[in-house]
């Protein structure tokens, strides 16, 4: 009688013990969704060349529209309507660490947050499209040329190629 209750719980636990699987964290599932949501959102945005007076050929910039409004109330003044985000980042404490990385450099960053949550990290702010593309060109011509394009990944955890325009949207 004995064997039998102990080959019963043994048979009880190997079944339990098969039928376990690791679950992803609840975390990751957020983060994963987000992520997927971003993809999609910035794949249905048109990407708008704009072209310069430069010597080099236009380079191709995306620009996304977005109803965003500013974390802190000190950035409503400077938050315009064409913005170059050099971050998308769903965690506040990560976009705010950040901004104070960018700050300590001697950027004047201004965070803002869309409808979905995300926290878009932007490090200039204009009227004019065409200024915030020339700033986008700038950023990007300046690292390029020195051969750097990867010191935004190195330095900030941002990789180079993501710098894009946000036009705000009322």
């Amino acid at each position: 009688m004995k064997r039998f209750h102990f080959a019963l719980i043994l048979a009880g636990l190997l079944v339990l013990g098969a039928s376990c699987k690791p679950k992803q964290s609840a975390y990751k599932q957020v983060y994963e969704a987000a992520k997927e949501r971003e993809v999609q959102q910035s794949a249905s945005q048109p990407t708008t060349v704009i072209k310069d007076a430069s010597p080099l050929p236009p380079v191709e910039v995306s620009v996304r529209k977005e109803k965003v409004e500013p974390v802190y109330a000190t950035d409503a003044a400077g938050l315009k309507r064409f913005n170059v985000v050099i971050a998308s980042l769903s965690v506040k404490i990560n976009a705010e660490s950040l901004k104070s990385r960018m700050e300590n450099e001697g950027h004047q960053v201004i965070l803002a947050e869309n409808e979905q949550g995300m926290y878009r990290v932007i490090v200039a702010s204009y009227d004019d499209k065409n200024q915030a593309a020339a700033k986008r060109e700038d950023i990007y011509r300046t690292y390029s040329a020195k051969g750097d394009t990867d010191f935004l990944r190195r330095n900030y955890g941002v990789p180079f190629n993501d710098l894009w325009i946000l036009e705000r949207e009322y």
